[in-house]
């Protein structure tokens, strides 16, 4: 299954970026677990100076209640100090229960004590005592047992902070350089393959355009971008195909009616030129004069008509003068029935100077015929304008009425009426020109304009 285009781009970054995102994951759990011990050391020393609190607050204690031992009266200053001192032992032991670090009963133990010191209840000195001596050595026993958790832990957590600063510094260069290889081999694989597609599809069009019209090898299926290129480039070679094929055949048509036309010149219009001329030798002699004129006329109309048609096969106006009166020329013969439009031709200077090829030359005479005849035989005008324009590398030619004007919409060749104006398309297409029907700028007809690009000398 191969990937798409732009999927091939992207494997590379998404597979780096993937292995980025799995070195950043190992790192933010390898420092979550170093948070986690942190916090443990954090409660830990929170719960060694709370039981360090209580344990002093418990000294004093006992050592206010041998001072009251001893005393005849209780002062009242040492009974609020008592108080003082047991707000502080019962803080201490709120705090190491909120570590959770000495078990259920240890904690029972400690609260225990604290309700049975509390001096609201009264003060009994025995009781007190009694109280005290047991929870005081209780109490140094769990501070040294969580100095000790405390010095193992600390050494166990430089320990952890060198292991892991070691780990993560391998982790991260091994991972950073498998993804920079990864992306590397990702690379360099789909890129090979992408630039010999590219090298494929490229050879194909300078093999084109040297005129080799051998198409690059169409893919089965189009799966990605340069599968769909390859196609473009297999359908623009067979669209090609037709149209120098197309242009090939209009050349040649053309050329063969230029021989045919003259072949005609040379040879029959030359041989009815010598018949003339013997009858207007036989005109002088009385009595095949009368005979002889009348043959002169119809073989004079009969000369007319072939000029006409070695004119229409291939007009000599055009070899001889050009394009721009070969044009005027046309119009002025074929305006020249009383019934025919008032015509007009206009071409500037730059259209009048142009040289195209002959090919070119030929095909825009026959469209300016084609549209013309088509003013003539269906617009019932009584303007006709023709021009000519270059704008700077673009010759425009238009042809203009004040007609009943038509449909602009494109017909189907096999209809009535559409055959010449596909005709018209065709011929534009062989040469590279487009062609355009829109309102005339009269109040009625159409316009008719051929765009031709030309091309770079």
């Amino acid at each position: 299954m191969r990937l798409a285009l732009k999927h091939q781009i992207i494997m590379a970054p998404a597979a780096v970026l993937c292995l980025m995102t799995l070195l950043l994951c190992f790192l933010q759990f390898t420092y979550w677990d170093m948070s986690v011990k942190r916090q443990q050391t954090k409660d830990l020393k929170t719960a060694f100076i709370a039981l360090a609190e209580a344990d002093m607050a418990a000294e004093r204690m006992h050592g206010v209640v041998r001072f009251l031992t001893q005393a005849q009266e209780p002062a009242p200053k040492v009974l609020e100090q008592m108080t003082n001192l047991y707000q502080h032992l019962a803080v201490a032991i709120d705090r190491l229960q909120e570590t959770e670090l000495l078990g259920p009963s240890a904690i029972n133990l400690l609260q225990q004590s604290v309700i049975d010191l509390n001096p609201e209840q009264g003060i009994q000195l025995e009781r007190f005592n009694s109280k005290l001596e047991v929870l005081r050595p209780y109490i140094k026993e769990q501070l040294n047992a969580l100095n000790r958790q405390r010095q193992d832990l600390g050494v166990l957590h430089q320990d952890d902070m060198d292991a892991l600063v070691a780990e993560t510094t391998f982790v991260t260069i091994v991972v950073l350089g498998f993804a920079i290889l990864v992306g590397i081999l990702l690379s360099l694989t789909f890129a090979r393959r992408i630039l010999q597609r590219i090298q494929v599809l490229s050879d194909s069009a300078a093999r084109i355009t040297d005129g080799d019209f051998s198409p690059p090898p169409a893919p089965d299926e189009v799966r990605d971008e340069l599968d769909g290129l390859a196609v473009s480039i297999n359908h623009m070679t067979d669209q090609l195909i037709r149209v120098v094929s197309s242009e090939k055949l209009l050349e040649g048509a053309e050329e063969e009616r230029r021989r045919i036309a003259m072949d005609l010149h040379d040879q029959t219009l030359a041989d009815l030129s010598a018949v003339r001329r013997g009858l207007e030798q036989l005109q002088q002699e009385t009595v095949c004069g009368e005979a002889a004129e009348l043959i002169d006329a119809d073989l004079q109309r009969a000369m007319a008509n072939l000029r006409a048609v070695m004119d229409d096969l291939h007009p000599q106006t055009l070899d001889i003068l050009g394009l721009p009166a070969a044009a005027e020329s046309l119009l002025t013969k074929s305006c020249e029935s009383p019934d025919s439009p008032a015509y007009h031709f206009l071409a500037d200077d730059g259209a009048t100077d142009i040289k195209l090829p002959r090919l070119t030359q030929v095909t825009v005479y026959r469209i300016l015929v084609e549209a013309i005849n088509n003013v003539l035989r269906h617009a019932h005008a009584s303007q006709l304008e023709v021009g000519m324009t270059l704008r700077g590398r673009t010759l425009i030619v238009d042809v203009e009425d004040n007609g009943r004007g038509f449909d602009h919409a494109p017909q189907p060749p096999t209809t009535s009426g559409g055959r010449g104006l596909h005709n018209i398309q065709e011929r534009a297409r062989a040469i590279g020109a487009q062609v355009s029907w829109s309102n005339s700028r009269f109040s009625s007809g159409t316009r008719f304009e051929l765009v031709l690009p030309l091309r770079e000398e």
